[in-house]
């Protein structure tokens, strides 16, 4: 199938079941953390998945060729990433399997039926008006900063959409896990599971890959550390193996 390309549009190989993705030089591009995230999160045979803030739908794209779950959603109110991610779609024959939404998370509520979802993914923007440089392209700085939505509209969406018993998963930064707890537990979402990951062994972690369940009992396993290098622009085994990257 013949797919428009825009101005500054190229298409980058996913190595992941020859899956490909559009995206843009103006644009914010996918990083490590939606990479970890898809590989850290689960979605059940048959299941359904909605990704909140998909961007160019990187983690709809990788979650369809690396769970046997049946259906993905990616939410995402940026205009031109959400046509992205559609033509991503079509680009990958998948139309049948995954759906961009253009909406709001803080709307989420009323663009989905409450309880709908199986597995809730989200890779938010990390960074609070007070942190940082703001870029000044509006749609960079959202991917970034809490300009559209914050942590908390995060969670309550995924509080309410979630079925009993589903799984919420989020990348996110260390330095607000105590935040981030506090607002799973207001939801209804009891932190299960969490895994901290280091650019090297000897480093501070500088991201954290957390699960919860809505309604789940308390008690939290906190997974071995995942050391994204071994040094300078070598991955560690773990990355090259289990998360295919």
């Amino acid at each position: 199938m013949k797919i428009e390309m825009k101005e500054g549009e190229h298409i980058d190989d996913l190595q992941r079941s020859g899956l490909r993705i559009i995206q843009s030089d103006h644009l914010f591009r996918f990083g490590m953390d939606a990479v970890l995230l898809s590989g850290f999160a689960q979605v059940r045979e048959g299941g359904t998945a909605l990704d909140l803030g998909t961007g160019t739908g990187i983690i709809p794209l990788l979650l369809s060729a690396k769970t046997p779950g049946r259906h993905f959603t990616g939410l995402e109110i940026s205009g031109r990433s959400a046509d992205m991610a559609r033509r991503s779609v079509l680009l990958n024959d998948l139309s049948e399997k995954i759906e961009v939404v253009r909406g709001d998370i803080r709307e989420a509520d009323a663009l989905f039926a409450p309880a709908s979802f199986d597995t809730i993914t989200s890779n938010p923007p990390y960074l609070q008006g007070s942190h940082g440089l703001l870029n000044q392209d509006p749609e960079k700085a959202a991917a970034r900063h809490e300009t559209l939505c914050t942590l908390e509209d995060v969670v309550r969406a995924a509080g309410r959409l979630l079925i009993p018993g589903g799984h919420f998963y989020m990348v996110h930064r260390p330095f607000r896990l105590a935040e981030m707890i506090r607002d799973l537990s207001q939801y209804g979402l009891e932190p299960k599971r969490m895994r901290f990951v280091y650019p090297y062994i000897d480093r501070e972690p500088n991201m954290v890959l957390i699960e919860a369940v809505r309604g789940g009992r308390p008690r939290m396993t906190v997974e071995k550390p995942l050391i994204v290098y071994d040094s300078p622009g070598v991955y560690n085994h773990e990355i090259t193996e289990i998360y295919g990257y």
